[in-house]
C-alpha cells in the first residue's frame, strides 16, 4: 500500500473527490477542509493499492494539486485488504512510474556524496587489488552508488528523455573519472613510498576475472542488470546489494588505476573492456525489463478492466 497526502485548492476538492471516487484501490480516505496553510486548501488523506497507484496519481496530477506519498509497511485493514483485492495486478509487480522517475533523476545527479562514495569504492578496490583480497573487493562493490545513474540511463531509454540520459551519463562518466584519478593519484604517491610495487599487480585467479571480461562477465551484467531494475521497481533494496556484489564496475575502475600508476597498459586495456562491458551489458537489461514492465502491466490492467491511463 501507498499513504498519499494531498494539498488541493477547495475550489478543485470536490473534483478531486470525484476522480478517486471512481478509482480503484483507493480507501481510508479522510478529508480535512481547510486544514492545510502552506499552501492554503483542503488536506486528502488515503491509502491506495500500488497496482492503482498509477491511475489515481494520472487522475490527480492534471487537477493541479500537490501530492506528496509514502510506503506504508503496515496496515492492518479489512478496507485496504479489499483495495488490494478488487485491484488488478500484484503490488510487487507494480511499477509506480512517477515514484521511479523522482527516485532515478534523483539518484543521477552529481552531488560531493557521489563522488565522494565513488572515490572511496574506488581506492579500496585497489587495495584489495594489490593485496589480492576478495573481501576488499566486495566491500567496494557494495559501496559503490553507479547503478542510480546507470537505472536513470535505463528509463531516460525508456521514455526517450534525452536530457535525463546525458545527465545520467555525465554522472557516470564524472563519477568514474573522479574515482580513477583519485586512486590513481594515490597509487603514485604510494609507488614512491615504496608501498606498492610492479610485482603487487601479479594477479591470482581470485582477482584475475576483472582484467579478463568473457562471455560469463557478459552474461553476469546482463543478469545484474536486471535484477537491479526489478529491485528497485519492486523496492527491493536487499536485492540490490547482490545486485551490486554481481558486477566489477567498481572493482575494474581501480585496477585500471593502479595499472595506469605502473604502467601496465595491457592490465588497463582489459580492467577497462571489463568496465565497459558491465555498464553496456546493465544499460541493455535494464532497458529492456522497464520496457516488458511497461508492456506487461499495461496488459494485466486491460484485461482487469481498469481505468486506462498512460504510463512511462
Amino acid at each position: 500500500m501507498l499513504h498519499l497526502r494531498v494539498i488541493s485548492p477547495p475550489e478543485r476538492t470536490e473534483a478531486a473527490l470525484a476522480a478517486l471516487d471512481g478509482c480503484l484501490g483507493v480507501t481510508n480516505l479522510i478529508v480535512l477542509p481547510g486544514a492545510a496553510k502552506r499552501p492554503a486548501g483542503d488536506v486528502l488523506l488515503f491509502d491506495v493499492a500500488r497496482e492503482g497507484a498509477n491511475d489515481a496519481l494520472a487522475l490527480l496530477k492534471p487537477l493541479g494539486v500537490s501530492i506528496a506519498a509514502e510506503n506504508v509497511d503496515l496496515s492492518l485493514s479489512e478496507g485496504a485488504e479489499r483495495a488490494e483485492a478488487e485491484t488488478p495486478g500484484a503490488g510487487e509487480d507494480a511499477v509506480v512510474w512517477e515514484q521511479l522517475a523522482k527516485r532515478v533523476v534523483s539518484d543521477s545527479t552529481i552531488t560531493w556524496a557521489f563522488l565522494v562514495f565513488m572515490a572511496i569504492a574506488t581506492q579500496i578496490a585497489a587495495i584489495g587489488v594489490l593485496n589480492d583480497s576478495v573481501i576488499l573487493i566486495v566491500g567496494a562493490m557494495v559501496l559503490g552508488p553507479e547503478f542510480g545513474a546507470v537505472a536513470g540511463i535505463c528509463f531516460g531509454l525508456l521514455r526517450g528523455d534525452r536530457a535525463l540520459i546525458r545527465t545520467a551519463s555525465m554522472t557516470l562518466l564524472t563519477g568514474f573519472a573522479a574515482g580513477i584519478a583519485v586512486t590513481f593519484a594515490c597509487a603514485l604517491v604510494s609507488r614512491e613510498l615504496g608501498w606498492v610495487t610492479e610485482d603487487m599487480l601479479n594477479t591470482n585467479a581470485e582477482v584475475h576475472f576483472i582484467v579478463t571480461p568473457d562471455k560469463w562477465s557478459v552474461i553476469v551484467a546482463v543478469l545484474a542488470g536486471a535484477a537491479g531494475v526489478l529491485s528497485i521497481t519492486a523496492g527491493k533494496s536487499s536485492s540490490l546489494v547482490g545486485v551490486f556484489i554481481s558486477v566489477t564496475t567498481v572493482p575494474a575502475a581501480g585496477y585500471l588505476a593502479v595499472a595506469l600508476a605502473l604502467w601496465r597498459w595491457e592490465e588497463v586495456g582489459g580492467s577497462l573492456l571489463q568496465l565497459g562491458v558491465n555498464i553496456t551489458g546493465m544499460i541493455l537489461a535494464g532497458t529492456t525489463v522497464l520496457y516488458l514492465q511497461r508492456y506487461l502491466w499495461k496488459r494485466v490492467r486491460l484485461k482487469g478492466h481498469a481505468p486506462s491511463h498512460p504510463q512511462g
